[in-house]
């Protein structure tokens, strides 16, 4: 049994989802451990560019397992969007599983991700605004709803129910946004879930299971090491722990089983959104790298 994880180490965009791309044939799993769909990971499958956020970068390979691990949150209109592109391109995602444990991202999630955004106007962070702040941020609120609840209406609607009676109050007064009702997001959720409710699984049991199977696992970084929320540039981070370490709260594999870690670097450094950039060039030079 063997596990390795694949971290960025610098501010992202580092090429993770090649690397990925390259070694994941060699893998019996491949595991994203943290993140949503503000990590975009491109693959190259059958001369077709393929830009993945949700789906892990090892669907490409028949034999190989990817996982959606508990650390990440989903957003369900996009993976099934990934789901559809990929199947139109001839891949199948049977192999494909996501963990109950994973958060769901509402719709609220991205009003309240734009909102903020704006409200703080030249101090802005840079977020994407696809609403992953917020949906961490009811995750450690413990007001998130979780991809296994909406398996049953019941419990969802319970949840939800709570959800929006702490959230409304703030779209209405706070940044003078539209709310929503339970059967307003039951409407489009719900049969989102029946599309979805084949792939999920209790993830943390099944890697386990896989490394005492002896079957090696490749736990796939977004983001990077200057991004994580505890040891990167903080306030100007990301939502999530995409250091190395975030591979095993965000899979549920004790670090024993952690055997290599691959960092990946550029050969030049870049920054997407706000934050300090020790290294940056605003001359002749930064301009030709950047749109090179």
């Amino acid at each position: 049994m063997s596990a390795s994880v694949l971290v960025g180490t610098q501010w992202g965009d580092e090429g993770k989802g090649k690397v990925t791309d390259l070694i994941a044939g060699d893998f019996d799993v491949v595991c994203r451990y943290a993140g949503g769909a503000n990590a975009g990971h491109t693959v190259i499958a059958d001369g077709h560019k393929l830009a993945l956020h949700q789906v892990p970068s090892g669907v490409i390979y028949e034999g190989t397992t990817s996982i959606i691990g508990n650390g990440c949150i989903v957003d369900p209109e996009i993976l099934l969007g990934e789901i559809d592109m990929l199947a139109e391109q001839g891949i199948s995602c049977d192999h494909l599983k996501i963990s109950g444990n994973a958060h769901i991202v509402m719709p609220y999630h991205k009003d309240l991700d734009g909102a903020h955004e704006k409200r703080l106007g030249k101090n802005l962070i840079g977020t994407t605004k696809r609403g992953v702040g917020p949906t961490y941020m009811d995750k450690m609120n413990r007001t998130g709803l979780r991809v296994q609840d909406m398996l049953d209406e019941k419990i969802f609607r319970e949840k939800l129910e709570s959800a929006l009676a702490y959230t409304n109050p703030i779209l209405e007064k706070v940044y003078e946004l539209p709310t929503y009702t339970v059967d307003q997001i039951c409407e489009t959720y719900l049969p989102y879930a029946e599309r979805i409710r084949p792939y999920i699984c209790e993830s943390s049991l099944y890697l386990n299971e896989q490394l005492e199977d002896g079957r090696n696992i490749l736990f796939e970084g977004a983001q990077a090491t200057m991004l994580d929320i505890d040891h990167g540039t903080y306030p100007f981070v990301t939502s999530s722990n995409c250091t190395a370490g975030g591979a095993v709260t965000g899979s549920g594999v004790g670090p024993v089983h952690i055997e290599r870690v691959l960092g990946i670097a550029k050969a030049y450094l870049t920054r997407v959104g706000s934050g300090p950039f020790p290294t940056e060039l605003f001359d002749e030079t930064g301009q030709l790298l950047g749109e090179a």
